[in-house]
C-alpha cells in the first residue's frame, strides 16, 4: 500500500500497517523528514496506543508525565480548576504526557525505520486515481506510483480530498505563537514543571508546561486577529499579539518575549465530514479532520485513524495474506468519522468558552471553580479505550449551561 505524507500521522499508520505484514511505501513531499513546531500533549488514549506499538517507554524517556493539569484566568492569574493527572493515569491505564513534536515524529521515524517501511523523500503527490487493480498517485516529477490501498495522510490542504468534498479550510481568526525557553533562563527557575497550565482570557489564552525532562519551557500564546475579523491579508502580526495580551496577568505578559516572532500559526479547521473512502483511496488524519487545537487531540486522532485501520486490516486478512480491503475500509469509515466529528464540533466549543468576556466569563469562572477535581465526566468519552466499531463509541457529556455560573 501507498501512504502520501511522512507528517505524525503518515507514520503512525505506516507503523501500524506494517505491523499487518504490508508492504508500506511512504511518499514524503519534503526533500528530508521532521517536524515543525514545538510541544505536542498525548493524552491516555495515544498512549495507550504507544504503549500497544511498544513505543510508550521510549516516548517517556523524551517527554515530561506530568502531575497536573491546570487552568487559570488569564486577568487575574487566579486558578480556575484542575486534573490530578496521576490519578487520570489509575482511571485509564495510561499516562496523560507531553512531548516536543520533533521528538514524537522521530521516534515514529525510527521504528518505520525499524519496520521496513519503504520512505521516499522529494515525491510530491499531485494527484489520486483508483485504478482497476487498487489505487496511484502521480507524483510532479510525472512518477506514477500504484498500490493496493492509497492512504492520503495529506494534511489541511489534502488533494485526496478533494476526491469527496468541495470545501475549504475554515478560518477561526486565531493564530498562535510558540516558543521554547531554556531552563536556565530566569523565567523557568521556580515554575512547577510537573504542571501543564493554560491561562485562558478574553480573545486569547497563554499555554506552558514542561519539555525534555525539564531541560526546556514550551509556551503557547494564541489570540484572536481584529484584522483577520475585518477581512485583512496580513493578520496574527506581532503587535496584534502584545495588544492582545495586553490586560492579563504579569505571569502571561512576562512570557510573550520569549515567544518567536519570525514565524506564527492562522488556525484553521474544516466542517467534518463522514465520507472518507473514495475507491481504494482513504483519508486519514488532518486530510479528514483537521481541528483547532484546544482539547489538544489532532494527532492524536491521526495515530488513532492508524491504530484502527491496522486492527481492521488483521480482522479481515485471509490466511493467504490478501486483504479485503472492501470490509476493512467499511469499518474504519463506520467508526472514525463520527468520533472525530465529536472532536471537531467540542474543538470549537472548547475555545468559544475559553475566550469569553464580561458577565459569560465570570459565570464559565464559578463553573469551573466549583468543578470536583475528579469529575471526569467531560473527558471520558474522549480519554477511554479507543472505538473500533460504533457501539462501542461511549455517550457523550452533558453540557452544562453557562447561566447555572450565576449572574
Amino acid at each position: 500500500m501507498i501512504i502520501v505524507g511522512g507528517g505524525i500521522g503518515g507514520l503512525g499508520a505506516a507503523f501500524s500497517l506494517t505491523r499487518q505484514g504490508l508492504g508500506v511505501r511512504l511518499l514524503e513531499s519534503a526533500p528530508a523528514f521532521g517536524e515543525v513546531g514545538a510541544g505536542i500533549q498525548l493524552a491516555p488514549n495515544c498512549t495507550r496506543i504507544l504503549d500497544d506499538y511498544g513505543l510508550l517507554d521510549e516516548a517517556k524517556s523524551l517527554g515530561v508525565v506530568p502531575d497536573a493539569m491546570v487552568m487559570r484566568d488569564a486577568v487575574d492569574g487566579g486558578e480556575l480548576t484542575r486534573l490530578d493527572l496521576r490519578d487520570l493515569e489509575k482511571r485509564y491505564g495510561y499516562p496523560y504526557m507531553v512531548i516536543h513534536r520533533s521528538d514524537l515524529h522521530g521516534l515514529l521515524l525510527r521504528a518505520c525505520e525499524r519496520a521496513g517501511v519503504e520512505l521516499i523523500n522529494d515525491a510530491r503527490v499531485v494527484s489520486y486515481e483508483n485504478t482497476g487493480r487498487g489505487a496511484g498517485v502521480t507524483l510532479a516529477s510525472g512518477e506514477v506510483h500504484e498500490a493496493g490501498l492509497v492512504l492520503a495522510a495529506d494534511g489541511l490542504h489534502s488533494a485526496a480530498r478533494k476526491l469527496l468534498v468541495d470545501d475549504e479550510p475554515v478560518s477561526s481568526a486565531y493564530v498562535a505563537y510558540r516558543g521554547t525557553v531554556p531552563a536556565e533562563q530566569p523565567r523557568v527557575q521556580g515554575l512547577d514543571l510537573s504542571e501543564v497550565v493554560v491561562h485562558v482570557g478574553p480573545k486569547c489564552h497563554f499555554v506552558h508546561y514542561g519539555l525534555r525532562g525539564g531541560e526546556l519551557l514550551n509556551q503557547v500564546a494564541v489570540f484572536e486577529s481584529p484584522r483577520a475579523v475585518a477581512g485583512e491579508e496580513d493578520w496574527g502580526t506581532p503587535d496584534e499579539l502584545d495588544h492582545a495580551f495586553a490586560g492579563t496577568c504579569d505571569f502571561v505578559q512576562e512570557g510573550l518575549p520569549f515567544m518567536w516572532r519570525e514565524k506564527w500559526w492562522r488556525m484553521f479547521d474544516r466542517d467534518p465530514i463522514m465520507n472518507w473512502v473514495h475507491g481504494r483511496i482513504a483519508l486519514l488524519g488532518d486530510s479528514a479532520h483537521p481541528p483547532l487545537q484546544y482539547i489538544a487531540q489532532g494527532a492524536i486522532m491521526a495515530i488513532e485513524d492508524g491504530w484502527v485501520l491496522g486492527e481492521h486490516v488483521a480482522r479481515n486478512r485471509a490466511a493467504d495474506g490478501s486483504v479485503d480491503w472492501d470490509a476493512a475500509l467499511f469499518a474504519y469509515e463506520a467508526v472514525r468519522p463520527e468520533h472525530c466529528r465529536r472532536v471537531l464540533t467540542t474543538s470549537r466549543a472548547w475555545g468559544e468558552l475559553w475566550h469569553l468576556d464580561g458577565v459569560a466569563r465570570e459565570q464559565r469562572n464559578a463553573l469551573l471553580r466549583a468543578r470536583d477535581t475528579y469529575d471526569y465526566a467531560f473527558v471520558d468519552w474522549l480519554y477511554g479505550p479507543t472505538a473500533l466499531t460504533a457501539d462501542e463509541e461511549p455517550p457523550m457529556f452533558t453540557p452544562v449551561p453557562l447561566s447555572s455560573g450565576g449572574r
